[in-house]
């Protein structure tokens, strides 16, 4: 079955919180939805068949997927509902109306009120949300009304008419629910810290109001009111659950474009997120290509450009992670922390979400591409003559000259290929030496692949500087191949790439995809290396002592030390003893060892 673009945007998708929106070929939104698995949800409506016939005639009409990608699930809820509301997709047939998520009121008045409300009005008050449910902030009011006793009322609170008498305490007073502001019985400083408190724990902001309970539950305690300690306990645990406000909402900022970029060595990928009354209504990355190896500076003002006259945005404010030119009627922000910069980072990491999954769709239409380019990057980053679709490379390891062994990894196109792995153990070096070391196991590969008529590398990497580089181009030497085969040494603290008969190091940019493939394979060759290095290490421990006694191999020896535990107890052990685990025959030699032994000393 033919791989259309549709199945490539699925296959592609993150597997991360978001909102998806699909479009017909007309570029007409469909649907809005919200995910906790983007990849998993939209793929449900591919790979099945669904028993709505509404839903049906839509998947037939998709054409085209754009997604968001959000931190939460609650993120997730939020921004469908500020999308639904904002484009209105004719297959969406929840959220639509005007009804909006709830939100949580301090109002602009003395001895202000706490209150939740669905309208948001421009009077000075202060406005925390939206949350995903009634039941959320109804459980947060809750919370709020057990921790501190505010006012239900609302009356005007003004010093006149308090001082006038012109009212009552009710019940909530009698019921310890208020301590009677209106008629002066609670002093107006008291009753603001208890705002202030409050707007802490809405913020998320939990560790005074944390501090001052736990204070409190522990005096509770010293004085045996353990009821009372219990109920603040099961407050401080509800604090402590509660989540901070979204990210992708804040009534502070309004009206404003968020930019970022980010960048390879051929594309630039430049986001924008526009935010209207405090909600993102849009988001859209553009891929450019580079000409001249642009900055993330000139690819992201030239983005700017393009995004805002393509959506016509008026926007006096942008957002960008870096100061950059955008015209005399804009107000450009580096926000540095806070919700503005949690919203700079959010258009960041979808710009990244972009990039991989342009990456990945270019590995399923064209699977040849990257490793051809990055075969051509790798040819002219080292110089070289040809590109290097195999490569070879070797690191030593021993321990005080004990067990040395050596290491060879293989990579083909850029790519591990472990069944050409080898290992090898040092036969003609005595003691910890690494250059002769080196200068053996080169010599005994190539030796071997030239005897075998084995292609041979494009590339060979040693593990070392400029010694245990001398040592492989002398193996090269010794077979003819020096001048035939590349060979390089990589050294690990700066880094650098050493080349035979040059006296001055190449660095490469730590970002280039050359290095990390070098890197990857040095620490391939380390890993590998060191492996067999420990097994061997631990075979000749298990072996040590008894096998020197004569006929008997390392099975047995295993069998023993399973059984006795230590090689002491197997020198104590009676022949019966000896004979129950490993029979009669190899017990006389194991006790005739250590008895014979103890006879002669």
């Amino acid at each position: 079955m033919e791989t259309t673009e549709l199945d490539i945007q699925v296959k592609t998708l993150p597997e991360q919180p978001g909102v998806y929106q699909y479009y017909d070929k007309d570029d007409r939104i469909l649907y809005v939805g919200k995910a906790k698995n983007l990849k998993k949800r939209v793929s449900s409506y591919f790979n099945r068949e669904h028993d709505s016939h509404r839903i049906g005639v839509m998947v037939k009409k998709i054409k085209n997927i754009k997604h968001i990608v959000v931190d939460s699930e609650m993120d997730a809820l939020l921004l469908e509902n500020n999308l639904i509301k904002k484009l209105q997709p004719r297959f969406n047939i929840m959220l639509r109306d005007d009804k909006t998520y709830p939100w949580l009121c301090i109002k602009n008045e003395r001895f202000p009120r706490v209150f939740l409300t669905r309208q948001v009005i421009k009077d000075g008050s202060e406005y925390y949300g939206p949350y995903p449910s009634i039941r959320t902030v109804k459980t947060l009011m809750g919370l709020i009304k057990g921790l501190y006793q505010l006012r239900t009322c609302n009356y005007d609170l003004s010093k006149t008419k308090i001082e006038q008498g012109k009212y009552k305490v009710c019940l909530e007073y009698h019921l310890g629910n208020c301590k009677g502001p209106c008629e002066d019985l609670q002093d107006e400083e008291e009753y603001l810290q208890q705002i202030q408190a409050i707007r802490n724990i809405v913020k998320g902001n939990l560790k005074d109001s944390l501090k001052d309970f736990r204070d409190q539950m522990s005096n509770l305690a010293e004085e045996m009111r353990f009821e009372e300690a219990e109920k603040v306990k099961r407050k401080i645990t509800t604090l402590e659950k509660y989540q901070s406000k979204s990210t992708v909402v804040n009534p502070k900022i309004s009206n404003v474009d968020v930019f970022s970029v980010v960048s390879d060595e051929g594309y630039g990928y430049v986001n924008f997120m526009q935010l209207s009354h405090g909600a993102i209504i849009r988001s859209h990355t553009i891929e450019m290509k580079k000409k001249l190896d642009e900055s993330d500076l000139e690819l992201l003002e030239l983005g700017i450009t393009e995004i805002r006259q393509r959506f016509e945005s008026k926007s006096p404010e942008i957002y960008v992670p870096f100061e950059v030119e955008a015209g005399e009627n804009v107000r450009v922000t580096v926000p540095k922390l806070g919700d503005k910069k949690a919203i700079v980072d959010l258009s960041t990491r979808n710009a990244k979400y972009f990039r991989m999954e342009r990456f990945k769709q270019m590995k399923i239409v064209d699977p040849d591409r990257h490793t051809n380019r990055l075969m051509a990057q790798m040819k002219e980053d080292l110089r070289l003559n040809e590109e290097p679709r195999h490569i070879e490379c070797f690191d030593n390891s021993n321990i005080q000259g004990s067990n040395p062994v050596a290491a060879c990894v293989v990579f083909k196109n850029g790519k591990p290929s472990k069944k050409d792995y080898r290992k090898f153990n040092i036969k003609t070096v005595e003691g910890p030496d690494d250059f002769a070391s080196m200068e053996e196991v080169v010599y005994r590969r190539y030796r071997r692949l030239l005897e075998e008529d084995e292609p041979l590398p494009q590339l060979v990497i040693v593990d070392g500087g400029k010694g245990q580089l001398s040592s492989g181009v002398t193996a090269l030497e010794r077979l003819g191949l020096r001048g035939k085969v590349p060979i390089i040494g990589i050294a690990k603290r700066l880094e650098e790439l050493f080349y035979p008969g040059d006296q001055y190091p190449l660095y490469l940019d730590k970002k280039t995809e050359t290095l990390k493939i070098i890197q990857q394979l040095r620490n391939e060759a380390h890993r590998f290396g060191i492996t067999f290095h420990r097994n061997k290490r631990s075979k000749s421990a298990i072996g040590t002592e008894l096998e020197e006694i004569a006929g008997i191999g390392e099975k047995t020896s295993i069998e023993l030390l399973q059984h006795f535990r230590s090689i002491t107890k197997v020198k104590k052990a009676s022949l019966k003893e000896l004979e129950d685990v490993i029979g009669i025959s190899k017990a006389n030699l194991v006790y005739k060892f250590y008895h014979n032994d103890q006879n002669e000393t």
